[in-house]
């Protein structure tokens, strides 16, 4: 099963977590045991595993990331979203979250990110769910 979910952003730069709706899809699915695959088709947006439960997480890793590849720069992409680019191959377009009993298999302060670095836009994330 391959789902499509659509995630809206507020801000240039941001990670939204997206936790609740990947098992949403997952307890709609029926899978009890198995693998959901998230795939991000775009280049300048990524998806994460991180820590849910202090929201200063995000903050820092968007400031973080921001030191590291600062927005301007000497880029020649004309479009002026190099840093975007960076940052998406650097955090990465996939991930892989095992379902266990019926729930994504994360732990106890991990959570599902999709990061938005040249917003703010309306996204598509893909979902593929994967019995077994």
């Amino acid at each position: 099963m391959t789902h499509e979910i659509r995630v809206s952003t507020g801000a240039q730069a941001q990670l939204k977590d997206i936790t609740y709706e990947v098992q949403k899809l997952v307890n709609e699915s029926g899978i009890k045991e198995g693998l959901a695959v998230l795939f991000v088709p775009h280049t300048t947006a990524a998806v994460t595993i991180n820590e849910n439960a202090d929201p200063d997480v995000t903050i820092d890793m968007i400031n973080g990331l921001n030191e590291l590849i600062p927005m301007h720069n000497k880029y020649r992409h004309l479009e002026g979203n190099s840093a975007a680019h960076i940052k998406s191959s650097l955090i990465g377009a996939s991930e892989q979250v095992i379902i266990r009993q019926g729930k994504l298999l994360l732990g106890t302060w991990q959570g599902i990110y999709f990061c938005e670095f040249d917003g703010p836009r309306t996204r598509k994330l893909q979902i593929k769910l994967i019995e077994g």
